[in-house]
């Protein structure tokens, strides 16, 4: 097999992740076939879960962080009357119960806890670190676990669909937030246990509307109609910053802070802006205190690349 020769590449994928495979074994397949030097993902989906995982290949892996914090949706399908030490299909069941019956009000009362600002236990099988190592290559080698707590936020929480012991679930939820750990909760407030069977990511702000590809269709416009059809399918960087407050430069204040130089306006406070060029191209991102001085935090390679001789410093 021929060595890939990778190229440098700025974009985001909005990739449809198929199930059975890593969230980085996706990205790894997309980045080889994208010919992408630099990737990162925006937070991991389970194997288990399909659906909407935002790709950052060069430049854009400086917004990953961003888009990691956001605000994200998900279908979910719950089993009731099973537990499973991965509290999905995937893991070994543990206990099984008989599902008792529930009716609207019973279920609304069990929900209910678990909507808004709450405290979170995290899967055991998690990508979550204890002294540097994942919970989960602990959980494997049969350690006892004690998984940690955490505050998170669920928008929204609700059944969209019901069939025998099965509940089709809608979670919106804040970052950090683990849905397999709702439907475990959700599964002991009603008394039988339960787990995740199915689980699809829809979007991930600010992709509300996402435009995704399968890896296959990706690999089959690649062979069909060559690469400049499959960079195509990029979004630029911008496109990972519609949620954030923007500041446009002139020329001159453009090629300052491309020197990493601090500019002062009479500029809105706020701990995180997209500054943009005269030109309409993101330049980086940055902070603004509440004296409207501008100081840059993340800058993209292409903001320096005009510079002059360096003048005065902002006072």
């Amino acid at each position: 097999m021929s060595r890939i020769k990778f190229r440098r590449l700025d974009g985001i994928l909005l990739l449809d992740k198929p199930q059975g495979i890593s969230s980085n074994q996706a990205l790894q397949q997309a980045r080889r076939l994208f010919r992408a030097e630099k990737g990162g993902h925006t937070g991991s989906l389970d194997p288990l879960a399909t659906g909407l995982l935002p790709l950052c290949f060069g430049e854009a892996t400086k917004i990953a962080g961003l888009l990691l914090g956001s605000r994200k949706a998900y279908d979910a399908v719950a089993a009731l009357g099973v537990t499973t030490d991965t509290d999905d299909a995937d893991g070994a069941a543990l206990r099984q119960r008989d599902v008792p019956p529930i009716d609207d009000a019973r279920l609304e009362a069990a929900l209910a806890p678990l909507r808004g600002r709450i405290r979170q236990r995290a899967p055991i099988y998690s990508a979550l670190k204890q002294g540097g190592e994942p919970l989960y290559a602990k959980a494997r080698r049969g350690e006892v676990i004690e998984a940690p707590e955490r505050d998170v936020e669920v928008h929204v929480l609700t059944v969209t669909g019901r069939q025998a012991d099965r509940l089709t679930l809608r979670v919106e939820c804040g970052s950090g937030t683990y849905v397999r750990s709702l439907v475990r909760d959700l599964g002991e407030a009603l008394g039988c246990g339960a787990h995740v069977t199915a689980l699809r990511r829809l979007w991930v702000e600010p992709f509300v509307s996402p435009r995704m590809f399968t890896l296959a269709q990706l690999q089959a416009l690649a062979e069909r109609e060559g690469e400049a059809a499959l960079d195509a399918c990029l979004l630029p960087v911008e496109a990972g910053l519609g949620g954030y407050p923007q500041l446009v430069l002139d020329a001159e204040g453009a090629r300052r802070l491309g020197m990493g130089q601090r500019l002062r306006g009479s500029w809105t406070a706020a701990d995180t802006v997209a500054v943009y060029g005269p030109q309409g191209r993101v330049l980086g991102l940055g902070s603004v205190d509440a004296d409207g001085l501008l100081s840059p935090q993340r800058l993209f390679t292409w903001a320096g690349a005009e510079t002059g001789p360096e003048p005065p410093a902002a006072q």
